[in-house]
């Protein structure tokens, strides 16, 4: 019994986990990140609306907390009935084999950067009802995670690396954007020594975050076209000739990734928060101050 334990163990360890969006474990850590970097006043106003989820209407989908509100439109899109028109919003892949065009792939704001711009715009508008506000909170926070994953950017002729199959060291039955959704981005910030969720300092900040939306699909669109594409097929010019529609991310392929998608958890984070502090309360971002001692 004992063996046979160990072999179904060992089987299920080799099956690929479910894919969405950057997974919701990463988007649950860019809002946690976000929270921890914004002040007071904006986790109330955040609050504050959270309390109007009931009104939504998507009992199935939770709205509770931020990190619900960064995995609720993924969760929504189960109804394709009912939300089946947000689906193009999730990203805005351009080739990697052409130069970056900030206006293609966007026909009537159908996609993930002017969809933030959208969003924020909502959220910021108090004259708007409290649930058009929600609703355009989540859809804020997840799609700043999202225009952050390279493959929601960069494109070689397979949906953003969807048709390309691909084993994650050992293990087998990925496809390149599921694997840069999944295990690797859940890897990059699994590390309890070293944790993403965490104040940053002002210096981490002006390093890390700052920009437009164009701006951060760009960033990805060009780590799709000089990392991802190169380092899953061993290749310095992967424009040169067709690519393989299977390949295989070797160990220190995968290494040599983490720090990469973990940069762009972080900066997903820190950039929600610049987002939300600038809808709810414009101005510099301003975290929590130091409590003094016995304060």
């Amino acid at each position: 019994m004992r063996t046979l334990l160990g072999g179904l163990a060992t089987l299920l360890a080799l099956l690929p986990a479910p894919a969405s969006a950057w997974g919701f474990y990463a988007h649950r850590q860019t809002a946690a990140i976000a929270e921890a970097n914004v002040s007071p006043r904006v986790r109330a106003e955040v609050r504050a609306l959270l309390r109007h989820a009931r009104s939504l209407g998507t009992p199935d989908c939770p709205l509770a907390t931020l990190a619900d509100a960064a995995v609720w439109p993924d969760c929504v899109r189960g109804e394709g009935w009912r939300w089946g028109f947000t689906a193009a919003w999730h990203y805005r892949t351009a080739p990697i084999c052409a130069a970056f065009d900030p206006r293609a792939n966007c026909a009537g704001g159908n996609c993930v950067t002017a969809q933030i711009a959208r969003a924020h715009r909502l959220l910021a508008d108090e004259r708007l009802s409290p649930v058009i506000r929600l609703e355009a909170l989540a859809f804020l926070v997840h799609f700043i995670g999202d225009v952050h994953m390279p493959l929601h950017s960069g494109d070689h002729e397979d949906r953003g690396g969807n048709d390309r199959k691909a084993d994650y060291g050992i293990r087998p039955g990925y496809n390149l954007h599921a694997i840069w959704d999944g295990p690797l981005a859940e890897r990059a910030i699994s590390d309890p020594t070293d944790p993403v969720v965490r104040r940053y300092t002002p210096a981490e900040r002006a390093e890390l975050a700052g920009g437009t939306p164009d701006e951060w699909g760009r960033e990805s669109w060009q780590i799709a076209r000089s990392f991802v594409y190169p380092t899953a097929f061993d290749s310095e010019d992967v424009c040169a000739a067709p690519l393989p529609l299977e390949t295989a991310l070797s160990q220190e392929d995968i290494v040599r990734a983490v720090p990469i998608a973990r940069r762009r958890v972080v900066q997903a984070g820190l950039r929600i928060a610049e987002m939300l502090t600038s809808a709810f309360a414009p101005g510099p971002l301003v975290p929590d101050a130091p409590r003094r001692p016995g304060g």
